[in-house]
């Protein structure tokens, strides 16, 4: 029997997930913001929505992988979610000391086609199946994938991943469209290193929480 519980629990973690795995500035990242400011607002989008559904497709594989294991997650939850925490935090480090600047490319005067923008940011992120690795630890940390879940609740999940990811492209490139004028290569950086500190924040938060044998989410 669906249990509204179940379903807001599964949905909120699924939202927080599809936020985080969108907010760090990488290449794509990047690319929404140049096109953003360069091309307008909505082609930036179109940008972020590509490289939502190539994440959803990466996170719909690490969950199928991660439903052959439910034994042996639910036996040593404690120690995944101590994994999960700690590469939560490699990566917020990560994202903090790197230079999203870097992936700056030069752009096209032509504006080209939403497909077109769609296409190119989709297969720049499926070009990248590290991601996979972000998404264990984060599955692990909020406890995301669980034996007992109906489909309708799994489903629910997986969509408010995606409604996470766009939540935040929809955001950034509506931030970046308001304060165009002031936004410079400095903007990206301060940017990028205010989300970096955030994950860290998060991550150290949640790796406190598993120690004292409590739950932060």
């Amino acid at each position: 029997m669906i249990q509204l519980e179940t379903i807001f629990d599964i949905v909120w973690k699924g939202f927080i997930i599809g936020v985080t795995v969108s907010a760090p500035l990488g290449p794509v990242g990047v690319l929404c913001i140049q096109r953003t400011l360069n091309k307008g607002r909505w082609y930036g989008f179109v940008t972020g929505v590509g490289a939502s559904l190539s994440d959803i497709f990466y996170a719909l594989l690490t969950g199928y992988g991660m439903s052959f294991v439910f034994d042996y997650v639910n036996k040593n939850i404690f120690y995944l979610q101590l994994l999960g925490s700690v590469m939560l935090l490699a990566f917020g480090i990560y994202t903090f000391r790197s230079n999203p600047v870097r992936s700056l490319r030069p752009m096209s005067v032509n504006k080209g086609t939403y497909l077109h923008n769609f296409l190119t940011a989709f297969f720049v992120t499926l070009s990248n199946p590290l991601i996979i690795f972000l998404f264990i630890g984060l599955f692990a940390r909020f406890a995301f994938v669980s034996e007992g879940v109906l489909l309708f609740e799994a489903v629910s999940g997986y969509l408010a991943i995606a409604v996470g990811a766009l939540s935040w492209w929809l955001g950034i490139t509506y931030f970046v469209n308001k304060v165009r004028r002031q936004f410079n290569l400095r903007g990206i950086w301060i940017l990028n290193r205010v989300i970096g500190s955030i994950v860290v924040l998060v991550s150290l938060l949640g790796l406190a929480f598993t120690l004292m044998g409590q739950s932060l989410y």
